[in-house]
C-alpha cells in the first residue's frame, strides 16, 4: 500500500488526528516510495539507444520538528509500506554504533581510508537507510559522518531519509571541531528534501496523559509503572526491551557519558551513576539540552548523610528543570519527604532542596507537561 492511502486510512478510522504538516509529510515520502518501487532503469548504453532519459534520481526526506508530532509514525508508514528489499530501519544511535565497529574492524584488516570498504557494505545491502532520531552528540560521530555519508549518497546511491527534533543546520551546534561537520549539513540540502513538522499538536504529551511521573517506594511495582510509561513514550516493542539502545553523550572537555537506555530522546539513568559519581553542571546540562524526557531510578532518601550525591541531584534537577526536562523517577520517599530532615545540622542542604521539592512537584503539573523541550 501506498504511504499516502494508509495515512488516509488511519485518519479515516479515528486513529490519527487529521494534520496538515503530516499529510504534506505523507505525501512526499509517497512520492519518494513511488520512485523507489519503479522497475530498475535500463543501463545507460541500452537507454542511451533508445532515446530514453534515465530516470531523476531520488532524493531523501528529512522531517525534523519538536516532540510528538509524528515524525517516527510517518517513518514507520514508509518504511513498512515501501516494497523493496534492499531497505534499512534503524535507530541512528544504533546505525553510527554499528559503523564504528565497521570501521574499527577495516583498520585492523587492511591499510588506507577505511570508509570506502564501510560504506561499500553498508550500501551493499541498502538501497534505503531510515533513521528515527538523527542526532549528533559527540565529536567521534561528526568527524566521520561527511565522509560517510557522501561516499552512501554520491557514490553508491543511497537514499536516505531520517527524522530528527533539529533543522538540519541545527545538528552539532556548538560542538567540538564543527567545521568538519558542515559538509554533511550541506550534503542533507543537497540531496533531502527538508520538511519541518512543527504544528501545535503535541502527540506524545497526550500519551503522557494519566501516567503518573513520581513512584515511591522504589521496588517492583514503581519498576513496572516506569517500564510502562517508557515503551509509552518511545513505542518500543516491550518484548524486545533487551534491545533497547544505549548512547554515547558527549558532555564536554573530550568526555562522554554512557546512557543506558537512549531512545526518541528519551533516556534511562540510574541515579547511582547520575549522583553518585563525581559529576558537574556541564554533565547534567549535557542531559537537558539533549532529552526532552529522562528517567531517575532507585533515588534514594536523601540528606547529610549524602551530601555530595543530594547537591548532585539539586544541580540536576535545576538543569532539567530549566530546560523544560519530563522526568520519571522511582524513588524512596514523596519528593517532600525524600530528604532527611531529622539529624539537624546542614541548613543550607535543607535550604537548597526545599527549591528542589517545589521543582519537583511543578515538574508533576500539567501545565509543566505541556511546555515544550527547552521553553522558556
Amino acid at each position: 500500500m501506498r504511504v499516502a492511502d494508509r495515512y488516509a486510512e488511519l485518519v479515516a478510522a479515528g486513529e490519527l488526528r487529521p494534520d496538515s504538516e503530516q499529510a504534506s509529510a505523507a505525501a512526499l515520502l509517497d512520492s519518494l516510495q513511488a520512485m523507489l518501487e519503479q522497475p530498475a532503469p535500463a543501463p545507460g548504453l541500452i537507454a542511451r539507444i533508445a532515446g530514453r532519459k534515465p530516470p531523476p534520481r531520488p532524493r531523501g526526506v528529512y522531517l525534523w520538528g519538536g516532540v510528538g508530532r509524528g515524525k517516527s509514525m510517518l517513518m514507520d508508514l514508509f518504511h513498512n509500506n515501501l516494497a523493496i528489499g534492499e531497505k534499512r530501519r534503524a535507530h541512528f544511535h544504533e546505525f553510527m554504533l554499528d559503523v564504528h565497529q565497521r570501521l574499527h574492524q577495516a583498520r585492523k584488516s587492511a591499510s588506507g581510508d577505511p570508509i570506502a570498504p564501510v560504506a561499500a557494505a553498508l550500501a551493499a545491502n541498502a538501497r534505503v537507510l531510515a533513521f528515527d532520531e538523527m542526532v549528533v552528540n559527540n565529536s567521534a560521530d561528526a568527524m566521520i559522518m561527511s565522509r560517510l555519508f557522501t561516499a552512501l549518497i554520491e557514490r553508491h546511491g543511497v537514499v536516505v531519509v531520517t527524522t530528527s527534533n533539529r533543522a538540519p543546520e541545527d545538528l552539532y551546534k556548538q560542538g567540538l571541531n564543527r567545521e568538519h561537520f558542515l559538509p554533511f549539513i550541506a550534503l542533507i540540502g543537497a540531496r533531502c528534501d527538508v520538511l519541518g513538522l512543527n504544528g501545535p499538536t503535541d502527540y506524545r504529551f497526550a500519551r503522557m496523559q494519566g501516567l503518573e511521573s513520581w513512584h515511591s517506594p522504589c521496588g517492583p511495582a514503581a519498576t513496572a509503572k516506569v517500564r510502562e510509561a517508557f515503551f509509552r513514550l518511545t513505542d518500543y516493542p516491550p518484548e524486545d526491551s533487551a534491545n533497547v539502545p544505549s548512547a554515547e553523550l558527549d558532555v564536554g572537555g573530550g568526555r562522554t557519558m554512557h546512557v543506558p537506555k537512549a531512545l526518541k530522546g528519551v533516556a534511562v539513568f540510574s541515579f547511582k551513576k547520575l549522583c553518585g559519581q563525581a559529576r558537574g553542571a556541564a554533565d547534567y546540562l549535557s542531559i537537558a539540552r539533549t532529552y526532552h524526557t529522562v528517567f531517575v531510578v532507585g533515588i534514594p532518601r536523601l540528606g547529610p548523610d549524602l551530601r555530595n550525591e543530594t547537591m548532585r541531584f539539586i544541580t540536576l534537577i535545576d538543569a532539567l528543570y530549566e530546560r523544560r526536562v519530563k522526568l520519571f523517577a522511582t524513588a524512596q520517599d514523596s519528593p517532600a519527604a525524600l530528604y532527611d530532615r531529622s539529624g539537624g545540622g546542614d541548613d543550607e542542604g535543607r535550604f537548597a532542596f526545599d527549591r528542589t521539592v517545589s521543582r519537583l512537584t511543578e515538574m508533576q503539573s500539567h501545565d509543566y507537561r505541556a511546555l515544550g523541550h527547552g521553553a522558556g
